[in-house]
């Protein structure tokens, strides 16, 4: 008996375990633009986030622009942002670093707000991650790009970390979900998720066609390819798909890609709520939309309000274990929607 209780509650861990992000760094080699490009697919438990700027409090602070939880009215936590001088940061939690038994936890968001406010260069977040008090309260993979074309994961404990510097990276690509590599070998969560963004990225690899924010936002993030199963389930034909191991989840909170205009200036391409009942805009650090802001009273977005109404319809049964299907109709009728109105007509601009 205890055996079976062991093997459901596994299984259920699986299909329900949060902070389970996709994301990747990519060579300005590889792009559009010639300049890097940093992206990460969210999934937490909070399902409502805003976009905002942060203001400098203290002499020498950046200004940047964030993702951050709704509720979050001291702007404390930033979960993928990027400032003034063109430095951005996410990160992927990573369950494989360490036993999870420390007091001092959940300090990621934190983390990157200091970031945002104080670093110029990926090397400028090196020496701040030697700087800051330790332990630091993370179990995370941290991604950085900056102005300049570096990049690099950092796969961060609370005393240690290894990089994984972009520029060492034949291919041009690194993807991280939710293990490390330093860590534990086959623990952690997010493998077939990263076989499948690999699988995904490797016609533009392999044909030379240069990658854009739009091919993760409005690519990558509104697929519902499998990789283990070797097929895309909307083609599959039924009426209904289990909630499993694909990019875009119903913990899928956003979708956040940054790089740079052609003027060398950062821009956050972001499709706020769940990407594929959702649509992608342009952020920067002086030009946020209205309604993807906190409101002053709530510190709600309305627009990320009106992605979760819209994703109520795709997960809709909500008796029992309802809530881990989809309907089929509903995504497939807001995805095409969706990405069409972001991209304008254009395939992936």
């Amino acid at each position: 008996m205890k055996k079976i209780v062991f093997v459901i509650l596994t299984f259920l861990a699986g299909i329900i375990a949060v902070d389970a992000c996709t994301s990747a760094i990519v060579s300005g080699r590889l792009t559009k633009s010639g300049t890097p490009i940093l992206w990460k697919n969210r999934d937490t438990d909070f399902e409502d986030n805003f976009v905002a700027t942060v203001k400098p409090s203290n002499p020498g602070d950046i200004e940047y622009v964030a993702l951050f939880n709704a509720g979050d009215s001291l702007l404390a936590d930033a979960w993928i942002g990027v400032n003034e001088a063109g430095f951005a940061i996410m990160n992927t939690a990573s369950y494989n670093l360490a036993p999870d038994t420390a007091v001092y936890k959940d300090r990621e968001g934190a983390v990157m707000s200091e970031a945002l406010r104080r670093c110029h260069t990926v090397a400028d977040f090196e020496q701040l991650l030697s700087d800051l008090p330790k332990p630091l309260g993370v179990q995370a993979n941290f991604g950085v790009i900056d102005a300049a074309g570096a990049g690099a994961y950092f796969e961060t404990d609370d005393y240690t970390w290894k990089k994984y510097d972009l520029a060492h990276e034949s291919g041009g690509i690194i993807l991280r979900t939710n293990y490390s590599y330093s860590g534990e070998a086959d623990a952690g969560f997010g493998y077939i998720r990263e076989e499948t963004a690999r699988q995904l990225l490797m016609p533009y690899l392999e044909s030379g066609e240069k990658i854009t924010p739009y091919v993760f936002t409005d690519g990558l993030s509104r697929s519902f390819y499998h990789s283990l199963l070797g097929k895309d389930m909307l083609e599959d034909g039924g009426e209904w798909i289990i909630d499993q191991d694909f990019i875009p989840r119903r913990s899928t909170s956003a979708s956040v890609a940054i790089g740079y205009d052609a003027d060398g200036k950062p821009v956050m391409w972001t499709a706020l709520g769940y990407p594929p009942c959702s649509y992608t805009r342009e952020v920067t650090v002086n030009s946020v939309p209205a309604d993807m802001q906190p409101d002053s009273k709530t510190w709600r977005s309305e627009f990320c309000d009106e992605v979760n109404r819209r994703k109520a319809e795709v997960f809709s049964i909500k008796r029992g274990s309802g809530s881990h299907y989809i309907n089929v109709s509903r995504l497939r009728h807001y995805n095409e929607l969706f990405r069409h109105k972001s991209l304008g007509g254009s395939d992936l601009k």
